[in-house]
């Protein structure tokens, strides 16, 4: 008999049934022990705060007297009692009602030009995205000197063309535009690049179909292109929206509030109420008005989706 082409069999590998039961009743731990970090940081620095805020907005917790329960006594005053609260929604409203039409628009403008094979095409797509990472703080800096009443960039250009230029930021009618104009040049670049990225999604074919249906450019963007990106500008909307409502670093390095309080924002005039008045039951009850103003919105927004966002229908 001939045994050249018998191969051998693998070796089984003996698995003790203690060892890999023993293995399995541990690997939990193990799955709990590397999330632990997250959770620890997540319930020390988020949950406890987000818990003691809400208790303390039902008290009149301040460093000026004692603390004592009032029940809904802070809710009450914002919504019948402080007519400045009032004056700082509807500039809250202002800021987003104007920001977010300028800067989703802009930044699906940017990127349907972008899409397009120009030269120097990553240098333009980098610049625009920069300010996204840049600081707030720096950025705010800037655009605070350009546009300065005396030696700002912006007077100083206008000048030139015999033009004298307004005292921007200390100006009740145009300090709030300029902060918004400001805020889209900061963040356009992080919805362009959204919006770029489900423009180059978009499936050629139909393009081509309408190329030869004979189908318009502005026909071919409304009929095709904004159906086919609508999810992603239903988040780049999601996102703008929330992050407008929360503005608090440009309103307090460009303007501080002023002139006056026109340019008051929610989350500024929380910092106001807990860190300069020290009412921190107040300034917690308005925290909480704000985050229920974007939870509504929000659903708003998310119930409405099924009307306009082409993959829910």
């Amino acid at each position: 008999m001939e045994f050249a082409d018998v191969k051998p069999e693998p070796a089984k590998a003996v698995v003790r049934k203690g060892k890999t039961n023993r293995l399995n009743k541990h690997e939990k731990w193990y799955g709990y022990l590397f999330i632990s970090p997250m959770v620890i940081g997540y319930v020390v620095f988020l949950l406890i705060p987000i818990i003691a805020a809400f208790s303390m907005s039902f008290t009149n917790a301040s460093l000026l007297h004692e603390s004592e329960f009032i029940g809904l006594g802070n809710y009450k005053k914002a919504f019948t009692e402080d007519p400045l609260f009032w004056q700082t929604v509807g500039h809250t409203l202002y800021f987003s009602l104007g920001l977010i039409p300028l800067n989703l628009i802009l930044a699906l403008g940017l990127a349907v030009l972008l899409n397009r094979k120009l030269p120097f095409i990553g240098f333009f797509r980098t610049a625009i995205f920069t300010p996204v990472v840049t600081s707030i703080v720096v950025w705010s800096i800037v655009w605070k000197y350009i546009f300065a009443t005396d030696n700002g960039l912006m007077n100083q250009l206008l000048k030139l063309i015999g033009i004298t230029g307004p005292a921007w930021l200390y100006n009740m009618e145009l300090a709030m535009p300029v902060v918004i104009l400001v805020s889209v040049l900061k963040n356009v670049g992080l919805n362009m690049v959204i919006f770029l990225a489900a423009l180059q999604d978009v499936p050629k074919m139909y393009y081509e179909a309408a190329t030869i249906d004979g189908a318009s450019k502005r026909r071919t963007f409304f009929s095709i292109t904004l159906p086919m990106i609508s999810p992603s500008l239903f988040l780049a909307l999601i996102l703008t929206l929330i992050g407008s409502l929360k503005v608090f670093s440009q309103i307090q390095v460009m303007t501080d509030g002023g002139p006056g309080t026109s340019t008051y924002v929610l989350v500024y005039y929380i910092y106001q109420q807990a860190f300069k008045i020290f009412e921190f039951g107040y300034a917690s009850a308005i925290a909480f008005i704000l985050f229920f103003l974007v939870l509504v919105l929000t659903i708003v927004q998310w119930n409405l989706r099924k009307r306009w966002v082409h993959h829910e229908q």
